[in-house]
């Protein structure tokens, strides 16, 4: 059996295992680097010794990766407290009225919906459309409509409108098509789902909406009179 050979190999193997557990964090990697930095300055040809300024971009290397390291932390760190700010914030929802971007709306059959399109170009005729799961349609005409917001309410009431689901949509004589719709309610609850997806609020008289779907916060004007 070869002595030298097995200290070698132990010797090498502990170096390798070094080399792992060291590579991982800044000040790993800042120990692992002066440990080769002093192996090379120790085994470097005395008759050609390697020039000082390398050793000096070298370490301004080691410098930026360290730097680079510490900011990608700060912006982790960051993440997490920007999620938390979220979640407390959402929590204040509760009880508040919010507008939301969606094409649909859940119906309790009772509570009327406050809505809100964006016309793009000015239209003679304007039509919002909210038809139930069955495919029936129920219109609510708003003539003449200059571009830019435009509001409207659903009435459950008046429209004979049953508790579900409807899907709302928007035609004009101009052939406009896809025109944003938002429709507002107040928050009953929020929900954080385990899975780490967005925030899920439940809006009253519309269901649950992903909280980046909020459009605008408070009432208006024209809803709040």
């Amino acid at each position: 059996m070869n002595v030298d050979n097995t200290t070698s190999n132990a010797q090498a193997t502990s170096y390798d295992s070094s080399i792992a557990s060291n590579s991982s964090t800044a000040s790993g990697m800042n120990t692992l680097f002066m440990q080769l930095l002093v192996a090379q300055i120790q085994n470097q040809d005395p008759l050609n010794p390697t020039d000082g300024t390398e050793y000096v971009s070298q370490l301004a290397q080691l410098t930026q990766v360290q730097s680079m390291e510490t900011m990608s932390q700060l912006m982790a760190n960051s993440s997490v407290l920007m999620d938390n700010l979220q979640t407390l914030t959402t929590g204040n929802l509760v009880g508040q009225h919010v507008m939301v971007q969606s094409d649909s709306i859940n119906s309790d059959g009772e509570t009327a919906i406050d809505g809100r399109l964006t016309l793009e170009h000015a239209a003679g005729v304007v039509t919002v459309i909210v038809k139930d799961s069955a495919g029936v349609e129920h219109k609510i005409e708003l003539g003449k409509q200059e571009a830019g917001q435009v509001d409207f309410t659903i009435d459950p009431a008046e429209m004979g409108l049953s508790e579900g689901k409807y899907t709302l949509s928007v035609v004009t004589d101009t052939g406009e098509e896809a025109v944003p719709i938002e429709v507002g309610g107040t928050v009953t609850n929020v929900r954080i789902p385990l899975d780490g997806s967005s925030t899920v609020l439940n809006i009253n008289g519309i269901g649950d909406i992903a909280y980046n779907n909020i459009t605008q916060f408070g009432t208006t004007s024209k809803n709040s009179a």
